[in-house]
């Protein structure tokens, strides 16, 4: 009896030891975000872990208290401390992360990026909505509710966030080539990704430019921000705010009509991408053209510049925005 008991508790260490050396070979996931706490990114935090718990990878998230790269740098660096095997992040700015995401890369973690096409330090970068038909979609339906004429202003998160300039650059250009009497106000405002920011900033632009008839606001605070500011003023109907926003946190503003729509994508989606290619890059499976990725599709990546993009635009209106709310997102 004693070397049975002696056998099955050797057995029973032999096991253990077993399934901790395999979680510890599958490795720890970590997905830094702009900002902890706002709609966008708790629905994305729902998918990290969700697909997560159905991969079997420990996977989790970071968001900082404000929109601040120093913070992501400091959240990076903690994970590299941690020997996490994969780092994702969705960077504030792209110039600022290129040490830390080499730094991590010459430890052997590997670097996944949304929202940071081409990013100096990541392996991929992937993408659920290409740069220059986000930023028309969003033109095009502007020019549409002011007419094809007047003022209007244009939001980012920040002047450093890339692919929030993308999508401007992309706006600006398609309405300057076919809406010649659309007048851009100054440049662009890094706002958009404070909800508080973006209202003043709205307030200040709406009392200086008696002639303002829009806002595009790329970033997910800044449609909401705008919005607010445009009922305070009265303007519902006479200043229409467009861009990208967390449904459930707007759905009274469209229903106003103080946002007059948008698109989007999926930010739960993009986080259980994040997890998926973590997983595939973690057990040495490559990413190759034509391969179909769940919550991609079938992929043609940019294999010179590390970019995975595809275009899953979902449009954000007075008919989705129930629906798209009652996701969670």
């Amino acid at each position: 009896m004693k070397k049975l008991m002696i056998a099955a508790l050797a057995a029973t260490l032999v096991l253990g030891g077993s399934v901790a050396a395999m979680a510890q070979q599958a490795g720890k996931v970590g997905v830094v975000v702009k900002i902890g706490g706002i709609p966008w990114f708790n629905a994305m935090e729902a998918g990290i872990k969700e697909r997560g718990q159905k991969l079997g990878v420990d996977a989790f998230m970071v968001g900082p208290t404000s929109a601040d790269p120093a913070l992501q740098v400091r959240a990076i660096e903690d994970l590299i401390a941690q020997g996490v095997k994969v780092i994702g992040v969705v960077p504030n700015d792209a110039k600022v992360l290129e040490p830390v995401l080499q730094k991590a890369k010459d430890a052997g973690i590997i670097v996944i990026t949304h929202e940071s096409p081409g990013q100096k330090g990541a392996e991929w970068d992937f993408e659920l909505a290409s740069a220059t038909g986000f930023g028309e979609a969003h033109a095009k339906l502007l020019a549409d509710k002011m007419g094809g004429k007047g003022e209007y202003a244009v939001f980012v998160g920040s002047l450093t966030v890339p692919l929030h300039n993308a999508w401007a650059d992309a706006a600006i250009a398609y309405l300057k080539k076919n809406h010649p009497d659309m007048k851009l106000i100054g440049d662009r405002y890094g706002v958009a990704e404070d909800v508080d920011k973006s209202r003043s900033t709205a307030l200040d632009l709406i009392s200086a430019n008696p002639g303002l008839k829009g806002f595009l606001a790329f970033g997910s605070q800044g449609p909401i921000g705008a919005g607010r500011a445009i009922e305070e003023r009265r303007k519902v109907g006479q200043i229409f705010v467009l861009g990208p926003f967390s449904p459930g946190q707007g759905q009274k503003l469209i229903k106003s009509d103080a946002i007059s729509g948008g698109f989007m994508w999926n930010p739960k989606q993009a986080g259980e991408v994040f997890v998926t290619l973590a997983d595939q890059l973690m057990k040495g499976k490559q990413v190759k053209d034509g391969d179909t990725i769940e919550g991609l599709g079938t992929v043609k990546p940019d294999f010179e510049n590390h970019n995975i993009i595809v275009d899953q635009l979902v449009p954000i209106n007075k008919d989705t925005v129930d629906g798209l709310a009652a996701m969670g997102l």
